[in-house]
């Protein structure tokens, strides 16, 4: 007698053989015979940057002169330091300029020039009598664009001397005379 012969003779036998095949079979696929791996980086961290900056004289006048008459001068320092953690591109410019006479303004007749006595750390400035460059050269008039003051790197620090002179060539006309501005400085990244 074959095996066919005894497996069609006894057919729960042969069904009950052929349900434990397929049970022994879906148990090793799903057993997931597969190898695997896996890693992990946690607590990745992002934090954006800072642009700021303190100014010594912030809510105060770097110049003030009164009762001025032609050939007088007057001078005031200013310092301004990027506070932020970034580096960044300041610059300085003009605005708000406001002439009592706008027929003979004032303006137009205060020589300035603003002077980058150099950058410093600590308490102890540069002198602004020795070495720096003029970023700016003219007329309060003329100042009618920003100057650009360069790249200020992360706790940078700079100071700027600003003389004004009543040019010595004005008449009559500006007598009385009076001219206001606002100097701002910027920051870009």
């Amino acid at each position: 007698m074959s095996r066919i012969d005894v497996l069609l003779q006894h057919p729960k036998r042969t069904l009950g053989v052929l349900a434990l095949v397929l049970v022994a079979v879906g148990v090793a696929v799903g057993s997931g015979a597969n190898f695997s791996a896996s890693s992990a980086n946690p607590s990745n961290t992002f934090t954006a940057g800072t642009l700021t900056m303190s100014n010594s004289n912030d809510a105060a006048a770097v110049l003030t002169a009164s009762n001025w008459k032609p050939g007088d001068t007057s001078t005031g320092t200013v310092d301004i330091k990027n506070t932020g953690s970034l580096s960044g591109t300041f610059s300085l410019s003009r605005t708000a300029l406001n002439d009592s006479d706008n027929s003979n303004p004032l303006s137009s007749k205060i020589d300035l020039v603003v002077h980058d006595c150099g950058t410093f750390t600590g308490s102890t400035p540069p002198s602004c009598s020795t070495g720096g460059t003029d970023v700016y050269t003219g007329t309060l008039a003329g100042l009618t664009s920003a100057q650009n003051l360069g790249t200020f790197a992360a706790d940078a620090q700079h100071r700027y001397k600003f003389t004004a002179t009543f040019n010595s060539g004005a008449g009559n006309v500006y007598q009385g005379g009076s001219s206001t501005a606002t100097f701002t400085w910027n920051a870009v990244q």
